[in-house]
């Protein structure tokens, strides 16, 4: 009787899908037993069922390798998917834009007062609508009311979850079913196809035009108010410039006309900052309290743009518009959450120390960095850097111009210095450049640059730490490698 010999993988082999194993035979193994007791049962079974649902399309299709059946394949597999499953959507980057308020990388960075608040007051029940001193309930905007106050100069103050719900609020509670006035030149868009018109119609009230779209005078907002003009509104183009042949009305005149015929003035500054930034040889940008001082009865700015804070929209101004905006229902549903809150005071606080604000806050901290001192970081990082995609790139250090972002004086431009990467051959730099910056999303820590003139441009104003650059660049090259 002959003996059949014992069937081998050979390498290469296909797999047939009767040769997978169940989905109780794989769970039944040392490793899946492993996974099942630190994740439970529940998520480690579904991606075994997803696991072998894929390998049984690839073997129905004939692509399945016998290797992949092989018992520590399949572990390492199943590991490698709940992995992925636990793995957050949301990750850590570092921004090398060029772009300080990047707003596809989350805006303004938290300082370090806000994350240790949001630390001490989320892991506890807390106060945000408590009266500790009362001993009942309390408003959530009393938080931080005070602050914004002192701050700006205004009587009052309210928080709403960002800037376009704060300009929403308030033309729904102060226009609603009546007439808002604004200039041609100010009917702005801005990210995400957020535009003011669509605003005045969402909140129920009617836009009414006025001036052309390079000017726009005085007399054009006295003609235009009548019984039905509920509110005169002045939006700041934070995120263009008409440049040339040009007129706008200025606040402090607006105001004067609005008061004398008992119509209330709000202004959008979009971004709006609380501290004047060519202190720091930066541009001007118009100031929230100069805003106020000119007669504004509303003012709405951002929190995570030149404020530097979390996400939310500030509504400050006279007490009795404020207090009409408060107690509009629609308040309710777009009021800020507590863990913003927390950061939001802890960021308001750090104003009350400007001479320490450029140390403290992240944002005025990477937008008055010297140039100098980036440049001198990239001569720094340039050979490491050259080491790790070489010979297919090339790396030389460059003056680059970098911008503030998020609408912030869209025109201006911060003096940078970075690092420049090329391709070493002329041809397929297009395929070689995507490669690149493909390697540098997929590392732990996803590397964010822009590709300009055929060169991958690392703009380093933003990177603080060097390590958690150079710690990454073996798997950089392990990466570009492996393409």
């Amino acid at each position: 009787m002959t003996t059949r010999p014992a069937e081998s993988v050979v390498h290469g082999s296909k797999a047939s899908a009767k040769d997978l194993p169940s989905v109780d035979r794989l769970l039944r193994t040392a490793s899946a037993a492993a996974l099942v007791a630190e994740h439970g049962h529940t998520l480690v079974a579904g991606e075994a069922r997803a696991l072998l649902d894929t390998m049984r399309a690839r073997a129905l299709a004939g692509q399945l390798d016998a290797a992949a059946l092989d018992p520590a394949a399949c572990a390492q597999a199943l590991q490698a998917r709940v992995a992925a499953r636990l793995a957050p959507r949301m990750r850590a980057v570092l921004n090398l834009t060029g772009t300080v308020l990047h707003t596809n990388l989350g805006r303004a960075l938290l300082a370090d007062a806000a994350l240790a608040q949001i630390g001490a007051t989320m892991s506890a029940p807390n106060n945000l609508e408590y009266d500790l001193a009362q001993g009942g309930r309390g408003d959530r905007d009393t938080i931080v009311e005070e602050l914004l106050t002192t701050l700006t100069g205004a009587e009052a103050a309210t928080v709403v979850n960002n800037n376009a719900a704060a300009v929403l609020l308030t033309i729904a509670a102060l226009a609603r079913g009546r007439e808002v006035i604004v200039s041609r030149g100010e009917l702005v868009e801005i990210g995400g196809a957020f535009r003011m018109p669509d605003v005045m119609a969402s909140a129920g009230a009617t836009l009414v035009e006025v001036g052309t779209t390079n000017r726009t005078h005085p007399h054009d907002y006295e003609r235009a108010i009548g019984d039905q003009t509920a509110l005169v509104m002045k939006v700041h183009t934070s995120n263009y410039a008409v440049q040339g042949f040009t007129a706008s009305v200025d606040e402090t005149t607006l105001s004067g006309i609005t008061r004398a015929r008992g119509v209330p003035l709000a202004v959008d500054l979009g971004s709006g900052s609380l501290v004047d930034l060519t202190r720091w040889g930066l541009p001007a940008e118009p100031m929230v309290q100069a805003m106020v001082a000119s007669g504004a009865d509303v003012v709405t700015f951002s929190g995570d743009k030149l404020l530097g804070g979390p996400q939310a929209g500030m509504i400050v101004g006279r007490r009795e518009v404020i207090d009409r905006i408060r107690r509009f229902p629609m308040k309710r549903a777009l009021r800020i959450g507590k863990l913003p809150m927390a950061a939001l005071e802890a960021t308001l606080r750090l104003y009350l120390q400007p001479e320490h604000l450029a140390r403290d806050l992240p944002t005025l901290r990477h937008l008055s960095r010297p140039a100098a001192a980036i440049r001198a970081l990239a001569e720094q990082l340039q050979p490491a850097v050259a080491q790790a995609v070489e010979p297919r790139f090339e790396v030389e250090i460059v003056e680059l111009m970098g911008q503030i972002g998020s609408g912030s004086l869209p025109i201006e431009r911060l003096p940078s210095a970075g690092l420049a990467i090329a391709p070493a051959a002329r041809r397929g730099q297009g395929r070689a450049l995507d490669e690149l910056a493909s390697a540098l999303r997929s590392l732990v820590r996803p590397v964010i640059g822009r590709i300009a003139e055929d060169r991958l441009l690392l703009d380093l104003r933003c990177l603080e730490e060097p390590a958690l650059l150079l710690d990454q660049l073996g798997a950089l090259r392990d990466a570009l490698e492996a393409r």
